[in-house]
């Protein structure tokens, strides 16, 4: 299969930036569930998004329980002992790159494409494995849902992922229906039929639909890969499928305004991006900014799995 790939345009169309998507993008997403960007994320932007990831994991891989975000660290045990893999609620953490990023036209612009101007950021993350550390994630489906919008993951590597290295494999088309995971991996391993393993360098994007069967092996002496990960969805989506409320929804937007000024004061010669969104969903913002800046979920959108059947869970990506 031909994978499409896209680099930001030298020449915007009338009304869009040089980081929209076009049709034929749109189109390849659609049938395959998933979409490269290459060198999407500007070096300056990139640069200080690497040097927050080795913040966030500074911080968060000796913490102890009586930390105050130690409830947003996941460990995982090996044999070695304990191991850090994840950092939820990224804006809270003391690091201005993840706002910066999120109020980027190469975020924003792709989420409107995606989306529409009621685009809604509803999950944010960093995954990594730690050097040496090659643990498998296994297949799943990361939420499944009607299919009557475009649910999508923003995924920006920092680091290398090469083939055969524990890059991530998609099996493109399967997003269009709820899979039998464990059929997958016992019929087909990680040989499925189509699967595609992803090769990515630090300022790539991928973006997958929730729905594509994903994961990747085992391997043994791994370098560093770290993956920060911003979910999107319409509120139209939400507001008619859930799981959350139009107050919940406020919430998350009420991200945006931080976002977009941060990008506007660390790069005030950049492309800048034009928040559309409609009046029905444009949020109040208040002033008690750090209070929004982690904006928790009570409830996720149900995946699918093989070890643990099926989750309510958010996964491990």
């Amino acid at each position: 299969m031909t994978v499409i790939e896209q680099t930001p345009s030298s020449s915007a169309l009338t009304g869009r930036t040089r980081y929209h998507l076009t049709e034929e993008q749109l189109h390849f997403y659609d049938e395959n569930g998933y979409l490269v960007l290459r060198n999407w994320i500007p070096e300056p932007l990139l640069h200080r998004l690497r040097a927050a990831g080795e913040a966030w994991i500074a911080e968060g891989i000796d913490a102890s329980p009586d930390h105050p975000h130690f409830e947003d660290y996941m460990y995982a045990k090996r044999s070695t002992g304990r191991v850090m893999f994840r950092v939820n609620y990224l804006h809270n953490k003391g690091q201005s790159a993840s706002l910066e990023l999120l109020g980027s036209p190469a975020v924003l612009a792709v989420a409107e494409s995606m989306c529409g101007p009621n685009f809604v950021p509803t999950y944010e993350s960093m995954v990594f494995k730690q050097e040496g550390d090659g643990a498998k994630i296994a297949w799943h489906q990361d939420a499944v849902q009607p299919r009557n919008h475009r649910i999508f993951n923003y995924d920006l590597y920092l680091d290398h992922a090469r083939a055969g290295a524990g890059a991530l494999r998609v099996i493109p088309g399967t997003q269009k229906q709820k899979q039998d995971i464990c059929m997958v991996a016992s019929d087909y391993g990680w040989d499925a039929p189509g699967v595609i393993e992803v090769e990515m360098a630090p300022g790539d994007v991928l973006l997958h639909d929730t729905m594509i069967v994903h994961g990747s092996p085992k391997v043994e002496g791994k370098s560093l890969r770290r993956t920060i990960y911003y979910e999107f969805r319409a509120a139209e989506q939400i507001m008619s499928e859930g799981p959350w409320d139009r107050e919940w929804v406020q919430r998350r937007l009420r991200l945006l305004g931080p976002a977009l000024k941060r990008h506007q004061d660390a790069f005030p010669e950049a492309d800048q991006f034009t928040w559309n969104i409609s009046d029905d969903f444009r949020p109040e913002q208040t002033a008690d900014e750090a209070a929004e800046l982690k904006i928790a979920h009570t409830v996720h959108s149900k995946g699918s799995f093989c070890s643990a059947g099926d989750s309510h869970g958010k996964p491990k990506d």
